[in-house]
């Protein structure tokens, strides 16, 4: 028998702590049903909100904790770039910039109101009706433009002068309690055609007939009941904007262009009017140069050829 000794081996098998019934997987578990529950609640969100109302959202996150927790100034108002550790203000969206979007938008839905309002008028009033064709309605950046144009054989003002015809008297004095409805403010222009007034007179021309006719026009409106106080502004442009461009001398380019200011335009007027525009406003009262022309659609125009007396080649 051999004297060797045999070397034992021992396996042990370390415990599984009970298996499959451990419970590391039911953190891992909760984990995930958290994780699709946000996921699941940001998809409903992104589908059931307006643009406005998910930059809204966007906003709350961006917000710096410090003025989440302690409700410290806004970054909007902050005189540092970046207050409370968050993002410099120039680039982000603030609750006042929604509240001017939201304040543009109501202000929009006015103004398509007023323009079904003034087209239904248009269509059942005895006065417009026969000169629909004349009036041109749309909306543009400047808010609700309103436009009398001329017609060749039924022109608005008297020749070569500012004397408002009957018919178009009819039409701003009808229109006149309208425009009262909204208190937004309105501008008035008047716009000639291409053809050159003259009458012998080198110091009046298309420009001085054109804003002539667009005062006398507010006159009309005022007579038929509007507030006076709602005109901002009353401008001649006389042909530097043609409503056919490619015919100067057409004469729908003379025309009286009513704009039914939106709120944003309006505000834009009176600061740079006021004093209240910047740099301009510290300027004395004799150097203050007269307010620029509002730009907008073109009026009318025409034309008068001096042989011998005045005499008038076009409306």
């Amino acid at each position: 028998m051999s004297t060797e000794k045999h070397r034992v081996v021992v396996r042990r098998v370390a415990a599984h702590g009970g298996g499959g019934h451990g419970g590391g997987w039911k953190i891992a578990y909760a984990d995930f049903m958290t994780a699709m529950m946000a996921f699941f609640l940001v998809m409903w969100l992104l589908s059931n909100t307006s643009p406005k109302q998910r930059e809204g959202i966007a906003e709350h996150f961006r917000m710096p904790l410090k003025v989440a927790l302690s409700g410290g100034e806004k970054s909007s108002t902050s005189i540092s770039v970046v207050p409370g550790g968050g993002m410099d203000p120039s680039t982000r969206v603030d609750g006042e910039v929604q509240r001017a979007d939201a304040e543009d938008d109501a202000d929009a839905d006015r103004l398509a109101s007023m323009k079904e309002r003034l087209d239904k008028l248009i269509e059942n009033s005895p006065v417009f009706r026969q000169f629909r064709s004349q009036i041109l309605i749309d909306i543009t950046t400047e808010g609700l433009r309103l436009q009398i144009v001329d017609n060749e054989n039924r022109p608005m003002f008297d020749l070569a002068s500012a004397q408002v015809v009957p018919h178009m008297r009819a039409i701003l004095r009808e229109l006149g309690p309208t425009l009262n409805e909204l208190p937004n403010k309105l501008t008035l222009s008047g716009h000639t055609d291409a053809f050159v007034y003259s009458n012998g007179d080198r110091s009046y021309g298309n420009w001085e007939l054109s804003a002539d006719r667009a005062n006398a026009s507010r006159r009309e409106l005022v007579m038929g009941g509007m507030a006076e106080n709602k005109v901002l502004r009353v401008v001649g442009l006389a042909d530097s904007m043609h409503l056919d461009r490619s015919n100067p001398r057409n004469p729908i380019n003379r025309r009286i262009s009513i704009i039914l200011l939106n709120h944003r335009t309006q505000q834009q007027i009176e600061n740079e009017n006021s004093g209240g525009g910047g740099a301009g406003a510290i300027l004395p009262a004799r150097a203050k140069a007269s307010p620029p022309p509002l730009l907008s659609a073109p009026t009318d125009n025409l034309k008068v050829t001096v042989k011998g007396s005045p005499a008038a080649t076009h409306p």
